[in-house]
């Protein structure tokens, strides 16, 4: 029976002529700049990579890519501007694995992270370090273990916000040592180095980037690094694991997303160009100094990622007792 007002022939028109402008709108694409929306302060990570990736990106579309910064709430505002963006190809997003904690750790996000987004690509994974400021007595983790167990409560580890992995590697490390540390969460890592520099805040367990160059020139000195493996900028640092703790294996992945809804001709686009972009020499060269690890995968092997880390943190912070309203 047909629903009163219903015109079939109507209705496929309708949609030929929607699939024809979706289409012809993906073939223009991009006629004008592009934004990046990086939800960290300048200086960090996820700010570092998104500009390594822009500068040849812009070359080859065409079209300026603008960084932009939108930091807070542990990356969540910026993710909350691009879900509710236009879904035309013009607004990114610069997403990380602390996204997927989030959908855990806030009781009430704006946007369902596995839903509201069109994966592209994952750009790099970066390790994760313990790291101290160089006048620190402790020498290596066992020392530090030491330390905190003599002043309970005194020492305090920063992370980029409530919710993000620094701050899950820290509750984790906590836990495991039995040691009382104080959570100092910033809005990212550049105001979160100057503080661990300045003798703010005792210790980080934030990415490489944002800490190698002090690292390498004496004046932060690092303690492990969080994966499983070592790191190949810093080969002499000893994981988590082998310093005692077991089975530790946390990192970071940071990666390209589209709102949901963007032409699927556009996302093909944005892939097959970021790919060629993160597999090409130069980009490796500059992932390798800042230590990071070039990915370049498909959409669907980055919405996989999403959706296997999303269940993996959700175990994590319900163990660990995180939440934020």
């Amino acid at each position: 029976m047909q629903t009163p007002g219903f015109h079939p022939r109507a209705a496929l028109t309708a949609l030929a002529l929607s699939l024809a402008t979706c289409a012809a709108a993906a073939q223009g694409w991009p006629a004008k700049p592009i934004t990046l929306v990086v939800p960290f302060p300048p200086g960090g990570s996820s700010d570092v990579l998104a500009r390594a990736l822009t500068t040849p990106l812009s070359q080859s579309l065409g079209q300026p890519v603008i960084v932009e910064s939108k930091p807070g709430a542990g990356a969540t505002l910026g993710a909350d501007y691009v879900a509710k963006a236009k879904p035309d190809g013009y607004t990114l997003l610069m997403g990380a694995v602390h996204h997927t904690i989030a959908t855990s750790v806030y009781k009430k996000l704006p946007y369902d992270f596995e839903k509201s987004f069109a994966p592209v690509t994952t750009v790099a994974l970066v390790p994760n370090v313990l790291v101290i400021n160089a006048k620190s007595p402790a020498t290596d983790v066992k020392s530090l273990i030491a330390l905190a167990k003599a002043s309970p409560g005194k020492l305090s580890y920063g992370s980029n916000g409530n919710g993000t992995v620094q701050h899950l590697i820290g509750t984790q490390f906590s836990s495991q040592t039995g040691i009382d540390i104080l959570h100092v969460p910033y809005k990212g890592s550049a105001p979160l180095t100057t503080d661990l520099l300045g003798g703010q805040v005792d210790m980080s367990f934030d990415t490489l980037p944002p800490v190698v160059q002090h690292i390498k020139g004496g004046k932060l000195r690092a303690l492990a690094v969080t994966t499983a493996r070592r790191s190949s900028t810093l080969p002499d640092v000893p994981t988590l694991a082998e310093a005692g703790l077991k089975d530790f294996d946390q990192g970071t992945w940071f990666g390209i997303l589209a709102p949901v809804g963007t032409p699927k001709e556009v996302v093909a686009k944005l892939n097959a160009e970021m790919v060629r972009i993160i597999q090409s020499p130069d980009f490796r060269k500059r992932m390798e100094e800042a230590g990071a690890e070039p990915v370049g995968n498909t959409p669907a092997e980055m919405a996989a990622q999403i959706r296997d880390d999303t269940a993996k943190y959700a175990k994590l912070v319900k163990d660990a007792k995180v939440a934020i309203d």
